[in-house]
């Protein structure tokens, strides 16, 4: 291509793009330049994008912010909505109100998303609830995963719309089933409290292996009762283990439990006595009150609290 034809801006922006794509960042802004100074929107926005990102020039939010702005002001979605992100996250919440408005009004799902985060928490505009639903919805139904599960968390909690699980229930999944771990382990929560347990499990497991600690603490759980799930002491030992190790105190007992009894993992005083003190360190009622009982005064070493574990487990000390 003979750059020396480049003179609409247009093809200015196109040739930019080409350039950009291959890492030649400053020929793609000395383009993108040529075409903003023509009012272009698309090469206002790619160099607001660049000063944002740092990419092929120093970062420099001003700069963003001024091309953003440029691109804003002729109706550029985008540009609206990456300029409201440049405020929220400088505080000025009533100017990112202004501009993911502006971007949302277009139908820009992340511009509906953010503009609700701001309505339901009451930043740069009267806290509105019923205004947080409407954008949430207005943007899970453009399949944003957020929104999806905000829309279930509202209709869950009955916040800004009337109560109604089977309606969480339907946008959680929609989440869900695209990997928000947050929508999987509200949905096995639901599933649970119907005693829906097969239901519970998978979406537990589901969150589980993403990492989620309670969804790990609660598909443990199933399994310690052999609830929508065959009974497997192993494998409640194991997703207890996960949680516990992300410190989680109710999973910490459990886990001192489990290796005080036998139960999914071989008996081990030593480690059961670990395990009830860092559930007790975190506030754990039950751990407390055992080491309360016991007088724990870390006198005497482990043996002698193996001893006192064993009596509370109902064991003989052989």
């Amino acid at each position: 291509m003979n750059i020396l034809l480049l003179s609409d801006a247009d093809s200015q922006v196109s040739f930019g793009n080409e350039c950009f794509e291959l890492g030649e960042y400053a020929v793609a802004l000395k383009y993108y330049r040529m075409a903003a100074e023509q009012g272009n929107a698309e090469a206002q926005h790619n160099i607001g994008y660049m000063y944002d990102s740092g990419t092929g020039v120093a970062q420099d939010k001003d700069e963003a912010i001024k091309y953003y702005r440029q691109a804003a002001e002729q109706g550029h979605a985008p540009s609206q909505h990456n300029l409201g992100l440049l405020y929220d996250e400088r505080e000025e919440y009533s100017e990112a109100v202004k501009w993911y408005h502006k971007a949302a009004e277009q139908g820009l799902a992340d511009a509906q998303r953010n503009l609700a985060n701001l309505y339901h928490l009451g930043l740069g505009v009267t806290q509105d609830q019923n205004e947080a639903f409407k954008y949430y919805r207005q943007a899970a139904e453009q399949g944003d995963a957020d929104a999806q599960f905000n829309v279930g968390l509202m209709y869950g909690k009955g916040i800004g719309v009337t109560q109604d699980r089977d309606e969480a229930i339907k946008y959680y999944r929609k989440a869900a089933e695209q990997g928000s771990a947050d929508a999987q382990l509200c949905l096995g929560l639901l599933y649970d409290e119907r005693k829906e347990y097969s239901e519970a499990v998978k979406w537990y497991r589901k969150a589980a292996e993403q990492g989620d600690v309670n969804a790990q603490r609660n598909l443990a759980n199933l399994y310690h009762l052999g609830n929508g799930v065959k009974q497997d002491a192993s494998e409640a030992f194991k997703w207890w283990s996960k949680a516990a190790e992300q410190g989680d105190a109710d999973a910490q007992f459990n886990v001192s439990l489990a290796y005080g009894k036998g139960e999914g993992v071989a008996k081990n005083y030593p480690e059961a006595v670990k395990w009830l003190r860092r559930a007790a360190s975190q506030g754990h009622d039950k751990a407390q009150e055992l080491l309360t009982q016991q007088g724990d005064r870390r006198v005497g070493g482990v043996s002698r609290w193996v001893a006192k574990f064993k009596k509370f487990l109902g064991l003989s000390n052989s």
